[in-house]
């Protein structure tokens, strides 16, 4: 970590009484939440005595976290991914941070996902704005340790400018993002080939990841779009929607019309991702 003798003041949505932490001083989850001052190298008195000073401070025009997409982690493979931040400050950018955590306020932290790297990696869009990137990794289980993890994350973003104050932007509440747990679905239509007219019975089964028990488990109550498509056709039509059961079980019937495939799709929830099964393909007669 870089040391600095002296800070400017801490700016974003936290004031500085968040900022001055203890480091030693853990979460209802056991976690310890990183601050400005152990990621830069910066003292919480030094850090008090500027936050009266009227400096600049590094300004954070954008957060990307995962290409913007969400973190969708399944029950045993860990899920590595980007980070970055672009920011500007008259002198440069020196350093950043950034991680993921989980929780309803400081105090009461129950997931912390923190960048793999000691120091980001900067690159220069101009004199005084550079985009830093780190990673960071999600392992099922052991960062994510139960299920209830999935849903909405805050995200901090923090920044040390290249001036000889060392000033620091640092900001635990600055977005958000989805962390979730993978989901599945099969699709099977039956009996094939079937004759024209005659009754098609269609089933399949949602599951998702649960990381308590490193398994794919069923997912009940959900609503699922029966979706068809004929032989020549490369557009899916919804026929009607169902509701899984409590296993995560899809079934119904249709008549059949035409050649075609059929398919389960889910839209998806805040802690689950959307999923399409692949589609069946019925002959029919």
């Amino acid at each position: 970590m870089r040391i600095r003798a002296t800070v400017a003041a801490v700016s974003g949505a936290l004031a500085l009484s968040a900022l001055a932490v203890p480091a030693s001083q853990a979460a209802d989850g056991g976690f310890d939440k990183t601050t400005a001052a152990e990621r830069f190298g910066v003292s919480r008195a030094a850090m008090s005595t500027a936050a009266a000073a009227d400096e600049e401070l590094p300004v954070v025009s954008k957060v990307t976290i995962n290409g913007a997409k969400d973190v969708v982690v399944g029950t045993t493979a860990a899920k590595k991914f980007t980070v970055s931040l672009t920011a500007s400050h008259s002198a440069g950018i020196l350093d950043a941070y950034i991680d993921l955590w989980h929780g309803k306020d400081l105090d009461h932290i129950d997931g912390l996902l923190p960048p793999n790297e000691e120091v980001a990696s900067c690159t220069a869009v101009n004199a005084t704005t550079s985009t830093c990137k780190l990673t960071v990794t999600a392992v099922p289980g052991s960062d994510l340790y139960m299920n209830s993890l999935a849903g909405t994350w805050h995200v901090t973003a923090g920044v040390l400018a290249n001036d000889e104050a060392g000033s620091i932007y640092w900001n635990d509440f600055y977005g958000t993002h989805r962390v979730q747990r993978l989901s599945k679905l099969t699709v099977n239509a039956s009996p094939e080939p079937v004759k024209k007219g005659k009754t098609i019975t269609v089933t399949g089964k949602l599951t998702r990841a649960n990381w308590e028990t490193r398994t794919y488990a069923g997912y009940s109550t959900q609503p699922a779009k029966l979706q068809f498509r004929k032989k020549d056709s490369n557009t899916y039509t919804t026929v009607k929607t169902v509701k899984t059961n409590t296993k995560g079980d899809l079934k119904t019937t249709v008549k059949a019309t035409v050649d075609g495939f059929f398919r389960w799709s889910f839209a998806g929830t805040s802690t689950t991702p959307a999923v399409n099964a692949a589609g069946d393909f019925v002959d029919v007669k």
